[in-house]
């Protein structure tokens, strides 16, 4: 009886943190040391525990680079360049919205680099577009005004793609 107690306090425990790895509350937020930018909307980093993790930027979506398989999409390098002087070596911020992980298991998360936040910086040059996905939605409309603005001046993929 006491070894059925136990496994099944083991089996609540660990459904209880992989609930917690997929959700989190609004606006918890940690550092991390960007490793790599893998491409526009994606980067390495590591935590400060330790741990490395990929995170894709929340609300964005820029043109692929790096794709397995995949054509360099038009304005893709540039955005991945824009992200990499935005970020590579530094100590960002990583806010999180609902959800905390995609279905390929990467951290998602709004990406602040002092008090710039990212994702806005990359929709705001047009390298990006929105990518809104419920229920990580909370700069979704900060993300289709500042798409609206990069469309009609023709900035970055809105003039060359």
């Amino acid at each position: 009886m006491l070894l059925v107690a136990a496994i099944g306090l083991l089996v609540w425990r660990g459904d209880r943190e992989d609930a917690q790895q997929r959700t989190t509350p609004e606006g918890t937020s940690v550092g991390a040391e960007v490793l790599r930018v893998v491409d526009g909307d994606t980067i390495e980093v590591e935590l400060d525990g330790g741990e490395v993790e990929d995170v894709r930027y929340i609300g964005v979506d820029t043109p692929e680079s790096v794709a397995p398989g995949e054509p360099v999409e038009c304005f893709g390098k540039r955005a991945s360049a824009f992200n990499e002087r935005l970020v590579e070596g530094r100590t960002v911020t990583l806010r999180f919205d609902r959800e905390r992980r995609d279905r390929y298991g990467r951290l998602l998360a709004y990406v602040y680099a002092d008090s710039r936040l990212v994702n806005a910086e990359l929709v705001r040059g047009g390298y990006a577009r929105t990518l809104t996905i419920a229920p990580n939605d909370a700069r979704a409309s900060l993300f289709a005004r500042l798409e609206q603005d990069a469309g009609r001046a023709a900035r970055g993929l809105w003039g060359a793609c």
